[in-house]
């Protein structure tokens, strides 16, 4: 008579503490890495915004002939009908305010409340 042994294929609570340590440690290497693409990414966009409105306004200024020092605003650039110079009402995606500012002026935004960044500049990461 033969006698067939099953055998049971499972896994021991040690490689299972194994398993979940290395998964760990790849989320905490992966997860701050992402985090700073991240507020990159909302830079990146804020900084395309401002050449928006830099352009909008650009073309405004010229259309009303308007010259140095002269006073611009947001929504002289954008109007609800969407006859504006800008199609859509410029949002912050990193939950700053933009600020149009007169003419020669770069347009601004208050990335993070408090620090501002001009149309020219780039934004500034934390590290």
């Amino acid at each position: 008579m033969i006698i067939q042994k099953k055998s049971l294929h499972a896994m021991t609570l040690l490689e299972i503490v194994i398993v979940l340590g290395i998964i760990g440690i790849i989320i905490f290497i992966a997860v701050p890495s992402w985090l700073r693409q991240r507020e990159q990414s909302r830079g990146i966009a804020c900084q395309e915004t401002l050449t928006k409105i830099e352009n909008a306004k650009e073309i405004y200024i010229f259309d009303k002939n308007l010259k140095g020092g002269d006073p611009v605003d947001l929504s002289a650039l954008w109007q609800t009908d969407g006859k504006g110079y800008l199609k859509f009402k410029p949002r912050c995606p990193a939950g700053g305010q933009y600020t149009v500012n007169p003419v020669n002026i770069d347009p601004t935004c208050s990335f993070n409340g408090h620090e501002v960044f001009s149309g020219t500049a780039q934004h500034k990461l934390p590290q």
